[in-house]
């Protein structure tokens, strides 16, 4: 195991590069921190090509892994390659997983289009994953996957089903033609109400910006378009609260 206590050294540099997206682009890896998803990482089969121990770190025997590509750093080093408030001292440095097959329409999928809270993001591939989701698309405009913020969200969810980046349009597409419904999600007259949607096992859920909802050219392509009734006073949704309720709500619970 190498020891490495300054933070100029080169190793650290490359490290420190992959808290941005143009370095984890690339580099194709990002970083992960804290016990619970390096052991979800490796309970998965991900690749992890660097494992970062600090020195005062309590889980430096926990961690089952090659001694010559772990490396223990000084408290100043892990304390700037943590973004969380309590650093837990131990991260990873994990390959960026290529999905070449093709996707396997056997369960609903979830399409985002523009959503670009880290938070929201992560919570719905999380939810996603809790519902039984085969899959989440994420389009033009949403926030990178490998965003700090996202990964902890998704809580280790990405290492549990696939995550693709595309145009949701021809992801439209691929499902119509197999002949899967696709639902988008907006409040107005055409919509219908998700209790009147029958549950099913294979679909897809669109869920849009924050602020402004799905795109108007994905709207007009969609089976059809679906809204939550609100009861109370709020205008409105978060968007990941409503992402929950669709995605078990429309999925067939047989």
């Amino acid at each position: 195991m190498e020891k490495i206590l300054s933070t100029k050294n080169e190793r650290v540099k490359q490290w420190k590069k992959l808290q941005t997206k143009k370095g984890r682009e690339k580099s194709g890896a990002y970083l992960i921190e804290g016990f619970h998803l390096i052991d979800e990482a490796l309970k998965n089969q991900a690749t992890i090509l660097e494992l970062i121990i600090s020195e005062t770190s309590k889980e430096t025997e926990a961690v089952n892994f090659p001694q010559e590509k772990t490396f223990m750093v000084s408290n100043e080093i892990s304390k700037q390659l943590s973004e969380t408030e309590t650093p837990q001292g131990i991260f990873a440095v994990v390959q960026k997983e290529l999905l070449t097959n093709a996707p396997m329409l056997e369960k609903p999928y979830l399409f985002l289009d523009n959503v670009q809270d880290p938070g929201n993001l992560g919570t719905m591939v999380r939810t996603a994953d809790a519902a039984g989701f085969g899959g989440v698309v994420l389009g033009k405009g949403t926030v990178d996957l490998y965003n700090s913020k996202v990964i902890r969200s998704m809580q280790g969810s990405h290492f549990h089903l696939p995550i693709y980046q595309g145009d949701l349009l021809e992801w439209f597409s691929l499902f119509q033609k197999n002949g899967f419904p696709v639902y988008g999600t907006e409040l107005n007259k055409d919509a219908a109400a998700y209790q009147d949607i029958p549950a099913q096992k294979v679909f897809a859920l669109v869920m849009g910006n924050e602020g402004n909802g799905m795109a108007r050219e994905l709207l007009d392509k969609t089976t059809q378009n679906v809204y939550i009734p609100i009861k109370g006073q709020a205008e409105s949704l978060n968007v990941a609260v409503a992402a929950g309720i669709l995605m078990f709500a429309l999925s067939d619970r047989l």
